[in-house]
């Protein structure tokens, strides 16, 4: 197998960056990086149907994938989750066609493993074996547990607050854990500290471009699970929004490959919390960037990212994909957690529930249409959250 991996790109000035030279962001305007590929050399190479022959992880996609070797490609099997049809949900929501693709079912609980797959697979082949990135709590229990299958120094720094789960998989794994006073933009600040003074490569969300390769085989996943056409409705909850921003490149390059049955794109729906969405406030008042949400609180931990480093690729796929951005409450997430595990058998995490309370207010509102393909993502499982759900 070979990847058609060609250079990187700004997402903004679009200069191009060698993929095989260590990068973080751009040298010119300090913005996202992207990998981009040679999609005709790839489509000629091998086609959609050859790919679902592979092992049932993300790495069947190697040839749309950052990795130079397959013997650099770091694994725990991540990837090929489930894509489930929501029938009772969807009776009660009146939805002819809901789908819930169950990001919890991958290694260490979490979507963020195909993240850490490819981010800590691309830093060994580079030559990295010294990390450091905060984390807001299952970004960190998956590079400790990648960082300890590649057998690198892993420096993890999580707010205080941070799900107990989380705090206790970086140290089983074995990685530098520092518990940092305040939210993961404080955690990035003593992450950024450490990693200069000791010369440790920075995997922080967005701010290398290798993260977001591991993320969109969840959109390339979705297309093949609806034979090749893509649902009219991603319902995501974002924090840091590299899930997102995935599943959109992802949908781009198909409709580059020639792959995709149908000329459309599915309309990608921000979720925030109430206590912290500043991509949210941004999309409602027009803007382009978003400004840091100061004091944010929520115990959807992924949902508490005061400053996302890529909030302008983020409010520009909402637009560009004829979407929105909204928020839901606290308070509204235990009973939406119940309802999925009550209906459909999922114990979905606080983000996961986010979707349907979102969903929920969309249909309300006429935005969304009750027979439309409609897919919930849910980000990781809710084993890893017991500590602070309440039941009631």
């Amino acid at each position: 197998m070979k990847s058609f991996l060609s250079h990187l790109e700004c997402t903004v000035c679009g200069k191009y960056h060698d993929a095989d030279l260590v990068q973080n962001f751009c040298d010119e305007c300090g913005r996202v990086l992207y990998p981009v590929y040679d999609l005709e050399g790839a489509r000629r190479a091998v086609s959609k149907i050859d790919l679902l022959g592979r092992s049932a992880n993300m790495w069947r996609f190697f040839e749309i994938m950052p990795v130079r070797s397959p013997d650099n490609v770091v694994t725990l099997g991540e990837g090929v989750t489930p894509l489930l049809r929501a029938d009772k949900l969807g009776r009660k929501l009146g939805c002819s066609q809901l789908f819930l693709k169950d990001e919890g079912m991958n290694p260490t609980g979490s979507f963020k493993a195909r993240g850490l797959s490819a981010a800590v697979s691309r830093a060994v082949e580079l030559g990295q074996r010294r990390v450091a990135m905060p984390s807001a709590g299952n970004a960190g229990g998956a590079l400790a547990a990648y960082g300890s299958r590649a057998g690198i120094d892993c420096f993890i720094t999580i707010p205080e607050e941070t799900p107990q789960a989380a705090v206790t998989e970086v140290r089983l794994y074995g990685s530098r854990l520092e518990l940092v006073a305040g939210h993961i933009g404080d955690a990035g600040r003593i992450a950024r500290e450490r990693a200069g003074i000791e010369g440790l490569f920075d995997l922080s969300t967005m701010k290398e471009p290798y993260r977001v390769e591991g993320k969109k085989t969840m959109g390339y996943e979705l297309a093949a699970d609806f034979n090749w056409t893509v649902p009219d409705v991603v319902v995501y909850p974002t924090g840091g929004g590299t899930g997102l921003l995935g599943i959109w490149k992802a949908f781009e390059e198909m409709t580059q490959l020639g792959w995709l049955e149908e000329a459309k794109m599915p309309r990608m729906i921000c979720v925030q919390s109430e206590g912290c969405a500043p991509i949210t406030r941004a999309y409602l008042e027009g803007k382009d960037r978003s400004e840091p949400w100061v004091d944010p609180i929520t115990i959807a931990s992924g949902l508490r990212v005061p400053t996302p480093f890529a909030d302008d690729l983020i409010l520009q796929t909402v637009r560009e994909s004829g979407g929105t951005a909204l928020t839901v409450g606290d308070e509204e997430l235990y009973p939406a957690i119940k309802d999925i595990a009550e209906l459909e058998g999922v114990f979905v995490c606080p983000e996961g529930a986010a979707t349907l309370v979102a969903l929920q207010k969309l249909l309300e509102m006429g935005t969304i249409d009750p027979d439309e393909k409609i897919v919930l993502l849910n980000t990781g499982t809710g084993l890893k959250y017991l500590d602070v759900l309440e039941t009631p």
